[in-house]
């Protein structure tokens, strides 16, 4: 039952990718709002981990899992009644606030409900059912809209969180134990909304460059981001050295193997989101392609993962480093191989891009699954937690800041290249550009890698 909250919430970040043309064009949003409706969810979902797992350990996992679950069903709701762009990037915000206070609780609940020797399966089904969802996102999302149920559209892929939602409320309520930890540390709400406003300054003039172009106000807000962030660290160590525990200890960063881990978590991560955004952006506008289109196109790429995903965790323990750079590279050679097949101006055919994007799932399975724990091998058990906490946040603001910084690339060289209404060759040049910057990436963040310790650690006991 507490896999149902991780399974939606990837669901829903996978499905909204899909659907995000029709939103466009549906609300008249325009290529900035598209990128903040993806943004502002995996922000907002970031900032809230670290405070949500704090939540759950000190007042209940059950209530904190349930009451994330009840948010994220009336945020849902009002993200399909969006009227417009504003309305729904601010919900899709509260919507990210909401799976940050529920998500967490998984792990936990999973760690109280189950005797150690028990808890490796748990997790397996968990791995399973992350799988299962990125394979359903896209294919579900192209489904709904093509069908467009009730004259609804774009809606449908929020309006279903609902029903689902109400009755897994029902079941939780009567079958999830309730759980939470020993520990008296209060949540550290400023230093999570501190690091909150300082990544947001720095998106903000990102995401919108194509809109404002680069004014002395956007100068302005990336160094009143850096100085927020600033803050931040100089908050969260008064924090540590008083003896409370911050959302990040900056301790940590002494500690090589943390530090070499957000090396190669930030470029890996901030690869993933932006890829399938504009993917799914040049398969719809750019070929044609219907949404439901978009989702077999796609599928591939998901079910590469699934073959691989289980093979990675199973030998992590043993060559853990190993399968992280040999991931990574899979997926810079993919990126290379798709920009080929989309480069020469011409439609591509579904077999060429199933290939590469088949490819490219192979290396996520191999090396998305394992990065966190192949990073906590290097560090001390006592900071285990904080750190895979920390990890898991910056995971999320990569993606958010990969949103940024590679769909303003998109969306600007889609502009620049058209004389007129962007064409194929238009959409091709500027995916190009993504999947060159993008192979270059994986290829720094193996490269990175090679530095993490050589096996996974075994934090189930």
């Amino acid at each position: 039952m507490v896999l149902f909250g991780s399974f939606m919430d990837l669901l829903d970040a996978t499905i909204v990718t899909v659907a995000a043309p029709a939103i466009a064009r549906d609300l008249g949003a325009g290529d900035a709002q598209i990128q903040w409706t993806i943004a502002a969810y995996v922000l907002a979902l970031g900032a809230g981990l670290i405070t949500g797992g704090r939540l759950g350990d000190q007042y209940g996992r059950k209530r904190l899992f349930m009451t994330g679950l009840a948010g994220f069903t009336v945020t849902s709701a009002l993200c399909a009644l969006a009227a417009g762009p504003g309305m729904l990037i601010a919900m899709r915000a509260a919507q990210g606030l909401t799976a940050g206070v529920m998500v967490p609780q998984v792990f936990g609940i999973i760690r109280a409900s189950f005797a150690p020797a028990e808890r490796a399966r748990a997790f397996g089904a968990y791995g399973a059912v992350q799988g299962l969802a990125s394979v359903a996102g896209p294919l579900l999302g192209g489904l709904l809209i093509d069908a467009d149920p009730f004259g609804l559209g774009w809606r449908t892929v929020f309006w279903v969180n609902v029903p689902v939602s109400i009755l897994a409320l029902a079941i939780g309520a009567k079958v999830l134990p309730e759980s939470r930890s020993s520990s008296t540390a209060r949540p550290d709400l400023p230093g999570a909304l501190l690091a909150a406003a300082g990544v947001l300054l720095l998106l903000l003039p990102i995401i919108q460059t194509e809109t404002w172009g680069w004014t002395w106000a956007s100068n302005v807000l990336l160094a009143a981001g850096i100085v927020v962030l600033a803050l931040f660290l100089a908050y969260e160590r008064r924090a540590a050295g008083l003896g409370d525990e911050p959302m990040f200890d900056p301790a940590l960063l002494r500690i090589r193997a943390f530090a070499v881990g957000l090396g190669a978590s930030v470029p890996f991560f901030g690869g993933i989101a932006p890829f399938f955004l504009t993917l799914s952006v040049y398969l719809q506008n750019g070929t044609g392609r219907t949404a439901w289109e978009t989702g077999l196109v796609i599928l591939p790429y998901a079910l590469g993962s699934v073959v691989t995903s289980g093979l990675g965790v199973a030998l992590a323990a043993r060559a853990g480093r190993v399968l992280l750079v040999t991931g990574s590279l899979t997926i810079a050679a993919s990126q290379l191989v798709l920009w080929a097949v989309v480069n020469d101006g011409d439609e591509p055919g579904y077999l060429l891009l199933a290939a590469a994007l088949f490819i490219g799932g192979l290396g996520l399975g191999l090396a998305a699954p394992i990065l966190v724990n192949v990073v906590l091998a290097g560090v001390p058990g006592r900071n285990a937690g904080s750190a895979g906490g920390v990890l898991s946040t910056v995971n999320q603001i990569g993606g958010a800041i990969g949103i940024a910084a590679l769909g303003t690339v998109f969306f600007t060289a889609v502009t620049e290249s058209a004389a007129g209404a962007p064409a194929l060759a238009d959409y091709g040049r500027a995916l190009g550009i993504v999947l060159l910057v993008s192979a270059a990436l994986y290829t720094v963040a193996a490269l990175v890698m090679r530095a993490l310790p050589r096996a996974a650690a075994d934090h189930t006991g």
